[in-house]
Formats: C-alpha cells, sequence, structure tokens
C-alpha cells in the first residue's frame, strides 16, 4: 500500500480475530423443545426487543451453567410433548452447547431446554410489568381526555389564537404521542398475557 492509505488499513488481522469472526457466523439447527421453552424464548426475545438469536447466544454461551445443569440431568429429566424448531445461533454457541453435551453425555435438546427454564423468572416479572403498563395506559387515556375538555375550555374562554391556548395545544400533542408510543408497548406486550 502506498503512503495516502489511510492507517486503518494497515491494521493486520490475526488468527485469532478470524476465528472470533467465524464463531459469531449465524448457523441453523434444530431442537426438540416443550412448546413452553419456544413460546418462553420468543415471547422474552419480543419483550426485550432483542432478537431470538441474541438471547439463544447470551443463555447458551453461560458454559458453567450449561455444565451446572448438565450435571443435575440425571435429577430434572426430559419434558414430554418435545417439537422440532429450528433456530440461528451463532457457530460459537452451537460448539460450546456440543462440547457440553458430549462431556457430560447429555443431551443437546435437554441443555437448551432447561437453559431456557433459567428465564422464566424473568418472563413473569415482565408479565407483571405489562400488567402495570395497561394500568398505566389507562391512566394516560384518561389524562388525554381531561387535557382534551381542558382545551376546549381554553379555547372557549380565550380563543384559539392565545398564547395559553396554544400551550395547553402543545402539551396535549406531546401526551397523545406519548400515549401512542405507550400503546405500542402494551400492544408488543399483549402476547405474554397467555403464558
Amino acid at each position: 500500500m502506498d503512503d495516502k492509505t489511510p492507517a486503518f488499513f494497515h491494521l493486520q488481522y490475526s488468527e485469532e480475530t478470524a476465528a472470533d469472526l467465524i464463531g459469531r457466523q449465524s448457523v441453523r439447527t434444530t431442537f426438540k423443545l416443550s412448546e413452553r421453552s419456544i413460546d418462553a424464548l420468543s415471547l422474552l426475545a419480543a419483550q426485550l426487543g432483542i432478537k431470538q438469536k441474541s438471547l439463544f447466544d447470551h443463555l447458551i454461551e453461560d458454559t458453567q451453567a450449561l455444565q451446572m445443569i448438565a450435571r443435575e440431568f440425571e435429577n430434572v429429566g426430559i419434558r414430554p410433548q418435545r417439537v422440532p424448531k429450528t433456530y440461528v445461533i451463532s457457530r460459537r454457541t452451537l460448539e460450546n452447547l456440543e462440547r457440553v453435551s458430549e462431556e457430560f453425555n447429555t443431551p443437546r435438546d435437554a441443555l437448551v431446554e432447561h437453559s431456557i427454564e433459567r428465564i422464566l423468572p424473568l418472563l413473569l416479572r415482565e408479565k407483571e410489568k405489562h400488567g402495570r403498563r395497561k394500568e398505566l395506559l389507562g391512566d394516560l387515556r384518561l389524562f388525554l381526555q381531561q387535557g382534551s375538555h381542558l382545551l376546549e375550555r381554553a379555547e372557549e374562554q380565550l380563543g384559539a389564537g392565545d398564547p395559553a391556548y396554544e400551550e395547553i395545544l402543545a402539551m396535549l400533542r406531546a401526551v397523545d404521542a406519548c400515549c401512542r408510543g405507550v400503546e405500542q408497548c402494551v400492544s408488543r406486550g399483549n402476547r405474554i398475557e397467555d403464558f
């Protein structure tokens, strides 16, 4: 390269960097899981606004937790009525899962199932928060309705061009935008009610 090439083009990449990039590569793999686990992973990812892949990778990359699950596997067992489900996960996550599965002679599906079980308390907390969001949305709608009545009074008493009327109108527009945002948040969480 010549002297005019920016310095960052001269960076050297090691084999370790290449291996890290390859480890992040996405792969598809199928697991047989209970409907409850499939739903839990999907619901929590949606509720937190993250991809299922990110949540899945987070759960399975925790080698210590996987090993603990594998050690306790005989006491835990496998849930009946399992359904095949294909996920996109990182290559590193899949390799970690297979390594622990082989080392402890524990089925991959069982490791995944019980890793997902670890998020159930978080999912239940999100369900409680969803209920509180719905209550707050009701209060917010009432507040918006009261604000509309206030705006009508301001228009009757002061006129639409009055600065106080304009301030109340601006406030109501902001509250309306806020209300729509909270409605979207609640709408995204409605699926969690049935869990």
